[in-house]
């Protein structure tokens, strides 16, 4: 089912799961408190989607996770044998439709739609057989980065890291088979990265295993999984739309911050 975390005329957050077009009001976060409904409905037109989980935490990226991709940025084309990890801070995440900030830098923003993963329970050395157990659901993200900083600091906290690179939605897909998965990004419409998760380097399986041995995994953390090569960059003005199926589309608009 697909989970939405929603406000209605800027009032205070609230979760529904997607009845058509629909949302079938939750009694709170389903992560925390279940499925129970109010026996309220909220026609999908009168609801401003919201992030559909703020991570209580950390947000948990996979780097270099596609051959293609990595090959792009490794001279190399080797890449680390084990996951690469790195954190974004939870003030970087966004909702759909909210806008994407381009800081005042040098050189490239570029996307990276990327298959995400929500935590749904406290989860410590995970074994790979087990994954699935500590899964809440899945998203979309967009993964924000400001290329040219990633090389010129050696590491990728401040270039992935400003308020806002990181959109999350548009929903949480709690039914998903994420084996083999269409993931394509678009810039005001012109296709620019495209690839499919069978292809990941390293497998959820082994990711739950690999991240939550070395941070526990709190309800609502979020996996980043890793984004197939392409075209990432854009600008002012413009606005990135991310399609994975089963889950939806995320649509993120960017300006230049004032």
């Amino acid at each position: 089912m697909k989970i939405a975390r929603f406000s209605v005329a800027g009032g205070d957050p609230r979760y529904g799961i997607l009845d058509g077009d629909e949302y079938v009001v939750l009694t709170g976060d389903p992560m925390f408190r279940g499925f129970d409904t109010t026996g309220e409905r909220v026609p999908v037109d009168r609801a401003k989607l919201l992030a559909p989980v703020i991570p209580r935490s950390k947000v948990v990226c996979i780097g270099l996770n596609y051959a293609a991709h990595r090959d792009e940025l490794r001279d190399d084309a080797k890449g680390p044998e084990a996951p690469l990890l790195f954190l974004k801070p939870n003030t970087a995440v966004i909702g759909p439709g909210d806008t994407i900030q381009i800081p005042p830098v040098e050189g490239r923003i570029v996307h990276e739609g990327e298959l995400a993963i929500v935590i749904g329970s406290i989860a410590k050395r995970v074994k790979a057989a087990d994954y699935a157990d500590v899964i809440f659901g899945y998203t979309i993200a967009n993964d924000v980065s400001a290329r040219d900083q990633m090389f010129a600091d050696g590491q990728w906290a401040r270039a992935k890291g400003y308020d806002t690179f990181c959109p999350l939605g548009p929903v949480i897909e709690t039914e998903l088979d994420w084996s083999n998965l269409e993931i394509q990004t678009y810039v005001d419409g012109e296709p620019r990265r495209h690839g499919n998760t069978r292809d990941m380097i390293h497998k959820i399986p082994e990711l739950i295993e690999y991240v939550s041995d070395v941070w526990t995994l709190l309800p609502g953390d979020v996996i980043l999984t890793g984004t197939p090569a392409g075209l990432g960059g854009f600008v002012d003005g413009q606005t990135v739309d991310i399609t994975i199926e089963g889950i939806g589309t995320l649509s993120n608009p960017a300006k230049n911050r004032v």
